[in-house]
This record gives structure tokens, C-alpha cells and sequence, in this order.
């Protein structure tokens, strides 16, 4: 191991931590005394989809009388980060280790000797290539969330042959690969056919999603549909429209399920979303890893933890529910 990767490591707790009211990760026990001690790595600190996690995990392990120990990436893609932070979590004790991956292959090594090490890891929302490289995962079906998407953009074309963009996440995602897929399953499109116009990776992030739709409408200025990866993505590309003046010509449809999210649905900016539901990630990932600390038992297999449509312009043969119940059922703040 190099110096450099030394340092990292011995640093990550300080720069890669993120504390929870009474959850101090620095702390050498993780937080409150006595429970059983319970790892998470999500892809960033301030996505509000994770901080929703966190908050999630924090609450169920103080149900339970576990203590939590909260780590993140610094950006969306940070492959090193993680890998120093499961590290970090190893070193301290944990009983399992919950993580939402940057890479779904970058990290295998590094959950391996974790797992070889007695802890149990558990993957949230975004599965690992294999899904056997974890014990478990708790995830949206990301492949039917993408495929609600597509059935709601080709139903609300009503017929017009579509003229697709496609707004993406990060490469070698599978969260990414699988909404991809997922819509244009839904939307009945090959990935080469001709009514794909053209592509760009945004990371999910909101700037880059906005400079990406302009490239892409002075290529394709007559797009009438968009695919995007999730929410802040649908923001940027509808920003990036309207200043064309072409948001109206656009079939805008996303996933996330954000409270900001569902009030942008409201608003018209997006014309459908697919809700998430990331508090049961959290809250089955941590009664899970408390369960294998009582008597060994080991979750296993992948567990859906549920996608809902929402539109206030419901489509033929696609079952949605509106923004108002969405408002109900979102996460994070409008």
C-alpha cells in the first residue's frame, strides 16, 4: 500500500464523514455505547436522495439500540473514496456495512475483504456487477422505474414518432445501465434505432445535465422527448429547453421521487417522475445487519423496495398516481 493511499485512508474519517446528531464517526466506537455497530457509504453527503438514507439509517438504528457509523464519497463517482471508507468502517468494528456504490465493479475487492473479514455487506440502491458480490441488496427495481418512464413518454407522444434524447448518469453504473434499458423497454425503442437521437452522460448533476441538453438540441432541435436519469438531470434539461424555447415541444419523464421532484411534476417542468423509496433501503438494510449480529443470520438476494408513477397527466395502460399524492409519499424537501 502506497503512502499516499495510507494517508487517505487514515484520513477518510475526518473528510469523508458525515455525522448524524449523536453519530460521531471519528469516535473510535461509532457513536452511542454498547449496540451493535453499523457501517454506511453513500455516493455523496449532500444528494438529498442520500442524506434521506442517512437519516433513515440513523433513525432505525436508534430503534434499535445499534449505533450508526456514516461515511461518504466526496463526489458522485468517487471509487477511491468508498474503498478507503469500507476500509475505514472494517477497521472500527462494524457488524455489516450498508453502501450505495459509486462504481457496481470498482469496489468488489475491497467488499470482498470486508466479507472475508466476518462483516456483512449489503448494497442500497444501486447493485453491484455481480449481485453476488454482496450478501444482499435493497434497491428500486431500477429496470421497471426505467421502463414506468418510457411507458409514460411514449403514451404521452399519442402516437408521434418519437425524437428521443437521453440525459444519463454515471458509466459503468448499474442504477444507470438499468433505467437506460428500463426506458427504452418502456417506450419500445432499440438502443440503436434511429428514433434515438443522441446522448449524454450527466452524472445525475443538475449543471452538467443543463450544458449536455444544449449540446444536444443544437444537434437535434426538433426533440420531442427526454430521457433522464433522475430529477436534478430533468431540471437542467428542462432548463436548458426552455431557454431554446423548446420545453413545450418536450415529453420530459424522470426518476426519483424527491419532494422537489414531485413539485416539479406539479409545475410542468417534468411531466411524470417515479417515485423511490429510499427510507425502506435504509430501514430493512439496518434491520438486517442488526438481525446477523443477534444470531448470524445472513440476508440474502435482491429485495425490492417498490417504484410508483406520478403524473398529473396520466397516460392509457400506465397506472399513476398525481403530485398530490406524491407530495405525501416524497422524500427530502420541496
Amino acid at each position: 500500500m502506497s503512502n499516499r493511499t495510507s494517508l487517505r485512508i487514515a484520513a477518510v474519517c475526518c473528510a469523508l464523514t458525515v455525522s448524524l446528531t449523536s453519530v460521531a464517526a471519528c469516535n473510535r466506537d461509532g457513536g452511542s455505547s454498547g449496540g451493535v455497530k453499523v457501517g454506511l457509504i453513500t455516493k455523496t453527503d449532500t444528494n438529498p436522495f442520500f442524506v434521506k438514507i442517512r437519516e433513515a439509517a440513523k433513525k432505525q438504528a436508534d430503534a434499535k439500540g445499534a449505533s450508526l457509523v456514516a461515511l461518504a464519497g466526496k463526489f458522485d463517482g468517487d471509487n477511491e473514496g468508498q474503498v478507503a471508507a469500507i476500509e475505514n468502517l472494517v477497521s472500527q468494528g462494524v457488524k455489516g456495512i450498508l453502501i450505495t456504490p459509486n462504481s457496481s465493479t470498482g469496489i468488489l475487492a475491497a467488499i470482498k475483504k470486508a466479507r472475508d473479514a466476518g462483516v456483512v455487506v449489503i448494497a442500497l440502491d444501486t447493485a453491484t456487477d455481480p449481485e453476488s458480490a454482496v450478501d444482499a441488496t435493497f434497491a428500486t427495481d431500477n429496470k421497471e422505474a426505467g421502463r414506468l418512464q418510457g411507458a409514460w413518454v411514449k403514451g404521452a407522444l399519442a402516437g408521434k414518432p418519437a425524437k428521443l434524447l437521453m440525459l444519463d448518469g454515471t458509466p459503468g453504473s448499474t442504477v444507470s445501465e438499468f433505467r437506460h434499458q428500463g426506458f427504452l423497454q418502456g417506450i419500445g425503442l432499440a438502443e440503436n434505432a434511429p428514433e434515438v437521437a443522441g446522448k449524454e452522460t450527466t452524472n445525475g448533476d443538475q449543471t452538467k445535465a443543463q450544458t449536455a441538453m444544449e449540446n444536444l438540441l443544437q444537434r437535434v432541435p426538433d426533440a420531442n422527448a427526454l430521457y433522464t436519469i433522475n430529477e436534478p438531470a430533468a431540471a437542467g434539461g428542462y432548463e436548458a429547453a426552455k431557454k431554446a424555447g423548446k420545453a413545450a415541444q418536450l415529453a420530459i419523464g424522470s426518476i426519483d421521487g424527491s419532494c422537489t421532484g414531485v413539485d416539479n411534476v406539479k409545475k410542468g417542468v417534468i411531466g411524470a417522475t417515479v417515485l423511490q423509496f429510499p427510507a425502506k433501503m435504509a430501514e430493512q438494510g439496518v434491520d438486517a445487519v442488526v438481525a446477523f449480529a443477534k444470531d448470524g443470520t445472513k440476508p440474502t438476494g435482491f429485495t425490492n423496495t417498490g417504484s410508483q408513477l406520478v403524473t398529473d397527466k396520466p397516460v392509457a395502460g400506465v397506472e399513476s398516481k398525481d403530485t398530490t399524492w406524491g407530495a405525501e409519499n416524497c422524500w427530502g424537501q420541496a
